[in-house]
Order: structure tokens, then sequence, then C-alpha cells
């Protein structure tokens, strides 16, 4: 686990007594509470179908709760696979400007490790990992508070899986990220702090 942070920082995530379950199967969540700070890693983990993505869902507004509350700043969205997360025929360039067009500047690009030229390109044109790293700068250029990130390097080899992460977590100074991922040592050497839903609903592991 990465070293603990050494003081306090404001809450871009804040959840409470939440409570959901799609109709006729049961609650997923019952009494579920959650806070994450700026500049804190939370990796939700579990087995396939108990409910990681759904609490994205609910956060981002696309699934209501049954109760409970949820309250956040700006999100910005990393999906897991990259390919299906860009329209095949338009640039990047033109699609991070529908919705972030300050993205592109210099020092996001630096950050990332992106050439301006790649701007330009389809998004055959690029590998998975320059193209999960475009996704990465068309969130960043949303200037969001909080990155929720699906798998975010399941589509990815694990050369390019590791350098993903490494992007991921020098982001943290400015965001605080909510993690899904079936990798339990991913998690581990990624989080402050592993929610595991495949327990028990509501039940939380620290």
């Amino acid at each position: 686990m990465r070293k603990e942070k050494e003081s306090k920082r404001d809450i871009v995530l804040s959840i409470e007594n939440l409570r959901f379950g799609y109709s006729g199967k049961g609650l997923i969540y019952d009494s579920f509470d959650l806070k994450l700070e700026r500049g804190e890693c939370v990796c939700i983990v579990g087995p396939s179908g108990c409910g990681k993505s759904t609490l994205l869902e609910l956060v981002s507004g696309g699934l209501k709760p049954i109760e409970g509350r949820i309250e956040h700043g700006r999100i910005g969205w990393i999906f897991q696979d990259p390919y299906s997360s860009f329209h095949p025929h338009y640039t990047i360039a033109e699609q991070i400007e529908e919705v972030a067009s300050e993205a592109m500047d210099d020092e996001h690009l630096r950050r990332l490790g992106l050439e301006r030229a790649i701007l330009s390109r389809y998004p055959s044109e690029l590998s998975g990992g320059q193209l999960q790293r475009c996704s990465m700068l068309r969130a960043l250029g949303m200037k969001p508070d909080l990155l929720l990130c699906d798998e975010p390097t399941s589509a990815l080899d694990n050369i390019t899986q590791l350098e993903t992460m490494r992007l991921l977590v020098s982001l943290l100074e400015r965001v605080g990220i909510l993690l899904i991922t079936h990798d339990m040592d991913l998690a581990k050497w990624m989080a402050d702090r592993i929610v595991d839903i495949g327990k028990n609903a509501g039940e939380r592991a620290a």
C-alpha cells in the first residue's frame, strides 16, 4: 500500500446510508457508507456481478438509490475498454474538444506522455495504452474532483497496465480516485483503502 497521506484533504465523494437493489434480485447495497478525499484512491473489489460497476452508476447518477445520499464534486470517467469509449470515425482531438478543449494544452500532454500529433489520429491508429492515456486526457480536461475508473487497465498488456496505473497515481495530487478492479494485487498496490463488496452487502474491508 502506498504511504498514508500526512494531512486531511477535502471530501470529493460522500455516500451515506446507500440502499439499492435491482427489482426482484434483492439488495446489493444496504446502509452502505463511503467517504473519499482528494488525493486518495479507494478500490472497489469483488467477483463479477457483485455490484462494482453499479456503484459507479449510482455515483454518476445513471442509477437512483432506493434510499441514501450521494454527494460529490465534478466527475471524470476512465472506462474499461479505451476503444469503445471513442467513436471510430472522428479524430481524438475532435472528440476531446466536444467536452474538454482545455485538456489539449501542453501541460496535460506532457504529464501523460502524449505527443500533440497523436490528437489528429483516429482511435484505430493508436495502441491501447495510447488511447487509454487519451481517455485520461479527456477526463482531466473536465477538471474533475473525482475520477471514476472502471477496470481501466483490464484491456491492456501487463507493461502498459503498470504504466497506466503509475500515471493514475501521479494524478492524485489533484483528484480523488474511485477505482473498480478484480485484481487484488493491483488494489493493494494502488489503494489507500480497499472496499470488498463481494463479502456482504454494505460490509467494508480496509
